[in-house]
């Protein structure tokens, strides 16, 4: 009984942190008004790097910081101080940061390469 008692406590926490962790790192949970770092390089990129984080997209660009003027469904429209109008994000990576769960940059994109952390992006499960 002990045994089971014991496996019973040890697996609860764990399924907890891996679905945690999960739905963590697929999609950038935003609100209007946030203030995230994204892709520079212009609507003919499809990139769509985005990170809490200061840094380079997975184009190796520096990314801009910009604010979350909507959302509509699994896109955002952002817009930084340096671009002429809003540009559209795709909320959920096909490919996301796999630095550990501490890391705060979260960063998403739709394309393979390095996080603005500096961790190589991983196929999101």
């Amino acid at each position: 009984m002990k045994k089971h008692l014991f496996v019973l406590f040890l697996l609860i926490p764990l399924s907890i942190l891996a679905v945690a962790y999960a739905e963590q790192k697929t999609a950038m949970k935003l609100k209007v008004s946030y203030e995230v770092y994204a892709c520079n390089c212009g609507t003919e990129c499809k990139c769509n790097t985005m990170a809490n984080k200061e840094g380079n997209c997975t184009c190796g660009k520096t990314m801009s910081k910009a604010k979350v003027v909507r959302i509509e469904g699994d896109t955002a429209y952002l817009k930084a101080d340096n671009w002429k109008e809003e540009r559209l994000f795709t909320i959920t990576g096909k490919y996301v940061c796999s630095c550990a769960p501490a890391c705060t940059c979260k960063a998403i994109s739709q394309n393979p390469g390095k996080c603005p952390c500096g961790e190589d992006m991983r196929k999101a499960d």
